[in-house]
């Protein structure tokens, strides 16, 4: 059987590892809910539009969803900072999950330099 190409991208695997980060931690949030939602759908959108646009035929279109990723992953990031800001989650957790979200960013900046280069 064949595997889904995007499984084997790196920078998917981590999008995926961030986001059980997130929901694990909006799993324990009291309250909040619209922000615990945001932050729920932001962090799943991250590796969502990786594999959504490793999915396109054209190398554009898997750009703008490298770009949309990215976005997703800046939207986290704030929520985050909401929260730690809220002392709804400690420092450590907010440095944790901004040092994958840098590792995510650079991956996914990248991987965009990379695929203009055919265009």
């Amino acid at each position: 059987m064949e595997n889904f190409s995007f499984k084997k991208l790196l920078v998917w695997q981590k999008a995926m590892t961030f986001a059980e980060k997130c929901l694990d931690i909006t799993e324990t949030i009291k309250g909040h809910y619209r922000l615990i939602e945001q932050l729920e759908a932001a962090a799943a959108s991250v590796p969502q539009n990786i594999a959504e646009g490793d999915g396109r035929v054209s190398i554009k279109e898997n750009i703008n969803y490298l770009y949309i990723s990215r976005g997703s992953l800046y939207e986290s990031i704030t929520v985050l900072n909401l929260f730690y800001h809220k002392n709804i989650i400690p420092k450590e957790t907010l440095d944790e999950l901004e040092t994958i979200g840098m590792e995510i960013s650079k991956m996914i900046s990248a991987l965009i330099s990379q695929k203009r280069k055919f265009l």
